[in-house]
This record gives structure tokens, sequence and C-alpha cells, in this order.
């Protein structure tokens, strides 16, 4: 069901600082930051040959990743992106066997203008999964 890895997000107090560090450190191809409203986040993404990285940080007070932040000052991974050919047969399958669709299960368009959803982390081993229709 699952296509191939589109992207790991990891959440940063500072984006201006976690983007200089791909780009002048680590020479990566550093995008430019794009505000998220719908999901409270401003992203900024480094292009690498086989998938992306996906530097997050709050959009906002109410932004989802204040928590994690919070809890984890310094930032660090925090989900992983995988694509789906279809993503409301994706969810339904999912769904069917007891997986956790998070917010309304209804999919949102995400920051490459197309529709994602995020299951549950307890459901997959800790980690916070988005799904991508590719």
């Amino acid at each position: 069901m699952i296509g191939r890895l589109n992207h790991v997000a990891i959440a940063v107090p500072d984006l201006e600082a976690a983007a200089a560090t791909y780009r002048d450190v680590l020479g990566a191809d550093v995008k430019p930051p794009q505000a998220e409203p719908d999901h409270g986040v401003t992203v900024v993404f480094i292009e690498l040959p086989n998938t992306k990285i996906e530097l997050l940080t709050p959009l906002g007070d109410a932004s989802p990743i204040r928590a994690f932040l919070d809890k984890n000052p310094s930032g660090g991974i925090h989900h992983v992106c995988y694509e789906v050919d279809d993503i409301i047969a994706a969810r339904d399958r999912l769904k069917a066997t007891g997986a956790r669709v998070l917010g309304s299960g209804e999919p949102k368009i995400g920051a490459h203008g197309k529709p994602v959803l995020f299951l549950h982390p307890k459901d997959f081993n800790g980690t916070l999964v988005e799904l991508e229709q590719a």
C-alpha cells in the first residue's frame, strides 16, 4: 500500500538557523520557507537525490508543533511521510484494521498541494505517520 518515502520531518525551534545548517554546513538544496496556516506550521524543504527533509516550526501559539517543541526544546524527528496512490482507499483500509486517523479523518491539502492524512503514533511503533497522495 505505501509507496516511496516522501520526506522525514524535523521540528525545529529556529527555522532560519536549521535551514542555514543544511545549506551552509551540509551543502544541501534548501527551498524558501512557506507558511502552512491550515497545519499551523512554517516549513522549509531540503531536496535530496532520493527524498526530502522537511524542517517545520510553529506558526502561531495554537500550532500542533508547539507541544512537541515544549517536550523537545532542541527539536527532533517529528514524522515520516509515505506516498500512497489513493489516499481515501488507504485511509479506509487502515481504519478497517483498527488504525486511527488523526483529526476529522478527511484529507487536508499539504505543503506539496496534495491530500495528506496523519496516523496515530501509538498504532505505528511510536512514529507519527503522514500519508500523501502521490
